[in-house]
């Protein structure tokens, strides 16, 4: 967990103080207003739904245009949240290490077509359960640690949005990179501890991300897709009798039909809750055949790496609700593995599944999805307040109290959820530091307050009097109304013309 549960409770609200008034002073312009938003979110009933009626919390005592406003005009500042974000107490796994998980969700734009940088993103489901398409909209890419164990918390360290010209690869790549080196610097990793274990879904490519961070102490374990093959290490190098170059590969393994391949070196099995009994089979210094004609590694000069790791295949008895379940293949950068050590890389690896929960929390409940912004600027301005608000709330587990529902079982308090949590968060706002300003009223009333100078509008410039015509003519001139102006005029004419009749003065009105 972040913050242990048994901690004094002045220890945790002291923490949970502190990145308050740190996340205010990373809010660089509408900084109350942000700021005020943020505990909107965290003290509405219910889940978010429309952006306009969190300006209904009390928490929130600015108008729905100071909020647009600052959405719009406000500037968060990355870099000193993300320090901040390190800075926290951080979740651990059970032996002791850090684990993080990288995964890519995306928020749909389908109907924005006047947005900028918006990308296809592949979305499975929507048409129906077993149906994938492609939808318009922004992809982001978030880095959490998890904890151990079955929790649906994880500790948001760093998110990104996807460009059109971006790699995927490079830039989960440049943002392990620099979270690891945040961690580092925040004295959560020092040097002895073990690696920083990185856990990854199939959409990754594990053997590139290893090679792009093989100068870091972190190891990679990544999910494979079924349709692949990898290949034993060849051994050392040797001449044939026909001379020519050694082998760089061995045995193939085909991990559709693994019968065919080499024989294993480790096999385990143990008795989980959900899925029954879980067989783990494990195969050292394996590798895929790299090849430059595949995008991954067009761009590499001189001869491709070679990169051995460990490849185990998981096969459990059902999944939960009775499901059948296919075998999960799982390769890590690291070699010379016990058998231990294997059945500690997948239960790693079914940890990475609370990140999912933490998406589904974020979307469905904070409303990250939900607000119909246009500019992506202002996408990344939300993120960052919802990455904010889920923060206090994992900093506010041990503070908070169960206010469950009378259908709702009760929960020990290092079980409750962030929804649970995310109730009783209003009653504890008030114990936590304030940094936001009390607004200022746009209209005062009546008159001016007592003090201030009269600022009324210069009056308009006068017409500047004719030739021959005096200052003090001009201004009666200009004063004249327009009826008397029309009698004098027609009275002008009737003294040198003559008499004027009834039907001319009506056409020389409707002239006028």
């Amino acid at each position: 967990m972040s913050v242990p549960v048994d901690v004094p409770a002045s220890e945790a609200l002291g923490v949970l103080s502190h990145f308050r008034v740190e996340f205010h002073e990373c809010l660089y312009a509408r900084a109350d207003a942000l700021f005020e938003l943020t505990d909107a979110l965290l003290c509405t009933d219910g889940p978010v739904k429309t952006l306009v009626e969190l300006c209904l919390a009390p928490e929130m005592r600015r108008g729905h245009g100071a909020m647009y406003a600052a959405l719009d005009k406000g500037w968060v500042q990355p870099a000193r949240l993300r320090r901040a974000l390190a800075s926290l107490p951080l979740p651990r796994a059970a032996d002791g290490r850090i684990v993080l998980a990288a995964d890519v969700t995306n928020w749909l734009r389908p109907d924005a077509t006047c947005s900028q940088d918006r990308l296809f993103c592949h979305v499975y489901g929507r048409g129906g359960r077993g149906s994938d398409q492609l939808v318009p909209g922004w992809p982001y890419s978030f880095i959490a640690a998890l904890e151990s164990g079955r929790t649906s918390w994880t500790a948001l360290l760093d998110a990104q949005r996807l460009g059109p010209a971006d790699d995927i690869a490079e830039v989960t790549a440049t943002q392990l990179r620099d979270v690891v080196n945040r961690l580092t610097e925040a004295r959560h990793w020092k040097s002895g501890d073990p690696p920083v274990l990185i856990v990854l879904d199939a959409g990754y490519n594990p053997a590139r991300l290893s090679y792009l961070l093989r100068d870091l102490p972190v190891e990679v374990l990544a999910r494979l897709r079924s349709d692949q093959v990898m290949y034993a290490d060849a051994g050392a190098p040797r001449s044939t009798p026909r001379g020519g170059r050694p082998r760089k590969h061995g045995a193939r393994l085909v991990l559709a039909k693994p019968e065919d391949g080499p024989a294993p070196d480790h096999t385990t099995t143990c008795d989980t809750s959900r899925y029954g009994t879980a067989e783990a089979t494990s195969w050292d210094r394996m590798r895929q055949k790299l090849q430059t004609a595949r995008a991954d590694w067009a761009d590499a000069e001189g001869e491709l790496p070679v990169l051995h790791g460990t490849l185990i295949r998981l096969k459990v008895e059902h999944l939960p609700g009775q499901r059948e379940a296919k075998p999960v293949w799982l390769w890590t950068s690291a070699t010379a593995l016990t058998a231990d050590a294997v059945d500690l890389r997948w239960q790693s690896f079914l940890r990475r599944f609370d990140l999912e929960h933490t998406f589904r929390f974020l979307k469905q409940t904070l409303g990250w999805t939900r607000p119909k912004i246009r500019h992506p600027d202002t996408a990344d301005v939300w993120t960052w307040l919802i990455i904010a608000a889920h923060t206090q709330l994992r900093l506010a587990r041990p503070l908070t109290t169960d206010l469950r529902r009378p259908w709702e079982r009760p929960l020990e308090p290092h079980r409750l959820t962030p929804s649970r949590v995310r109730r009783g968060f209003r009653h504890l706002r008030p114990k936590t530091a304030q940094p936001a300003g009390v607004p200022k009223p746009s209209r005062p009333g009546p008159g001016r307050p007592p003090g201030t100078p009269n600022r009324h509008p210069e009056p308009a410039p006068r017409t500047p009097p004719r030739r021959g015509q005096s200052c003090e003519t001009s201004r009666r001139r200009h004063r004249t109304p327009h009826r008397a102006r029309l009698n004098v005029k027609l009275r002008s004419d009737s003294q040198t013309e003559g008499r004027v009749t009834l039907s001319q003065v009506r056409c020389v009105a409707v002239a006028r």
